[in-house]
């Protein structure tokens, strides 16, 4: 594993995408995924252009992935992209010194998961707030399908965990500012204290490793910068 930086090429990605976001990049996963699949990188570009965190959906209780995963996961939808299952299997032909077949050994089939987001020969996961170990599975099975040539490259969505913490504690203290005294809690209405959960800092330790072998990796996670500007205003029924 070597870790890159083509994302800094302007002709790869727009500054103004790059100011959004934090980054990590393996094998040189823009370029490639810029030359190989224009499609799905433009599909991605869009995603990372257009998306904003907004307070109401971020700062609000919704299960083990929460609403931001959903508003991702729907923008790539809306652009032809599948939740989508990937298996492999593995067969064995023997062949004699002549060149004639032999036998054919049984198939061994090797179960993969649903992932996120999947298109042409590229796969998107979001991982917000799920388990770090769905890390591990994540990068392990890039390895195994960009050595069996079944994707070019894997995109990992996640989220820059001290960053949005501070940023959290400031936007959720504003907004208990403007209520009454008696209403007022200082406790953020979700967990942002956990070390356990997916984040870009559990990513670093496991890529530096090098788990996903030689499977190029691009690594995304939104910060302050990715915060749509406005405040935390609660919201009892929101629609992702």
């Amino acid at each position: 594993m070597y870790e890159t930086h083509t994302y800094n090429d302007n002709t790869i990605l727009p500054k103004s995408v790059r100011a959004r976001w934090e980054w990590l990049e393996t094998s040189s996963a823009c370029a490639i995924l810029k030359a190989v699949c224009p499609e799905e990188w433009t599909d991605i570009v869009h995603v990372l252009d257009t998306f904003e965190l907004i307070p109401a959906l971020w700062l609000k209780k919704g299960g083990n992935r929460g609403l931001v995963p959903q508003v991702l996961d729907d923008m790539f939808h809306k652009r032809g992209w599948k939740e989508t299952r990937i298996d492999l299997e593995t067969q064995g032909i023997l062949y004699d010194k002549g060149g004639r077949e032999r036998a054919r050994l049984a198939p061994v089939h090797q179960e993969g998961y649903l992932v996120d987001n999947f298109k042409g020969r590229v796969v998107v996961d979001v991982e917000w707030n799920a388990k770090d170990g769905n890390i591990d599975r994540d990068l392990s099975a890039y390895r195994a399908w960009h050595e069996a040539g079944v994707i070019s490259a894997a995109v990992l969505i996640t989220q820059d965990r001290e960053s949005l913490k501070a940023l959290a504690s400031s936007l959720w203290a504003a907004y208990q500012a403007t209520l009454p005294a008696h209403e007022r809690d200082a406790r953020l209405p979700i967990d942002l204290n956990t070390s356990t959960t997916t984040n870009l800092e559990k990513v670093q330790i496991r890529v530096r490793r090098a788990v996903m072998g030689t499977c190029p990796l691009l690594v995304v996670a939104a910060n302050a910068a990715t915060w749509n500007g406005r405040p935390y205003v609660r919201m009892e029924s929101v629609s992702a």
